[in-house]
């Protein structure tokens, strides 16, 4: 089995939660879920997929500690690895609704990665995301202020389906 780490940014805890959620009902030990906060950038290469996390901040901005691990992760050759990407949002913010997601796919384009765990949008109301591309989310959207009650499904799907494209 590939060696699958998780590292997110969280400031008040909600992706932090995320994370430990996804690891949880994905088998990762918890020594494999890394705070890009408290994180060295090269701490990626022991891992063969990685699942990002970001919540979106603002008027659609990354979680403040993603910008200095995002650059020193998107100037490597990534081609070897698999990447995944979640992000934790507010529906109501609907013109940014989990942009983080698609600003850590837009930078991590360049590293040679292969992307899994595109999501569909049926189920999210939203106007605009930069996550949004091509008729799918390029990750998993979560809503855990407006739709905390369908988190654990959300993840339960987009676990299933990491395991189909990247996780074995």
């Amino acid at each position: 089995m590939k060696k699958t780490g998780i590292f997110y940014g969280s400031s008040t805890g909600n992706t932090e939660d995320v994370a430990k959620r996804i690891a949880a009902r994905a088998g990762i030990a918890d020594k494999d879920i890394h705070n890009v906060a408290e994180t060295k950038p090269s701490e990626i290469a022991e891992y063969d997929i990685l699942l990002l996390g970001s919540s979106t901040w603002g008027s659609g901005e990354l979680q403040d500690d993603w910008y200095d691990f995002l650059t020193g992760i998107e100037i490597l050759d990534l081609k070897d690895k698999s990447i995944a990407i979640f992000g934790c949002g507010d529906e109501s913010m609907s013109d940014t609704f989990c942009n983080a997601i698609g600003i850590i796919y837009k930078r991590m384009q360049k590293t040679g990665a292969r992307f899994c765990g595109a999501f569909e949008s049926a189920d999210y109301t939203f106007d605009e995301s930069e996550a949004f591309i091509d008729g799918r989310f390029v990750g998993l959207p979560l809503d855990e202020t407006n739709e905390p009650e369908k988190t654990d499904e959300r993840i339960r799907h987009w676990v299933e389906l990491l395991e189909s494209e990247c996780l074995n």
